[in-house]
């Protein structure tokens, strides 16, 4: 009884199911090193600079427009563009993950 340490979170139960069934599927988990987790880390930053500055210059772009349909335009144009540069960020963070880069 002493190897019990007492009840478990819920936390600790799903990420124990979670590992066993990567397991279970062939999943193997990879440690990321020190110089991934940095890399990783730098691509984060450049992105999340990039998203301020299409966020920053879509509200100037907006304050300036008094018509509706061109800030719904303005609108459509910054959503799309953060869409891309936070796949393109999540693909590199990915990349880095798997090795490839």
């Amino acid at each position: 009884m002493a190897d019990n340490p007492g009840p478990k979170s819920s936390f600790e139960l799903a990420m124990e199911r979670l590992r066993q069934k990567d397991a279970d599927t062939g999943v193997s988990a990879r440690v990321l090193t020190d110089d991934e987790k940095s890399a990783i880390a730098e691509v984060r930053n450049i992105y999340e600079a990039k998203l301020a500055e299409i966020d920053v210059l879509h509200q100037s772009r907006v304050q300036r427009v008094a018509d509706p349909s061109t800030v719904d335009a303005l609108g459509a144009e910054w959503r799309s563009e953060r869409e891309r540069l936070s796949a393109e960020r999540d693909r590199k963070v990915e990349r880095i993950r798997s090795g490839q880069a």
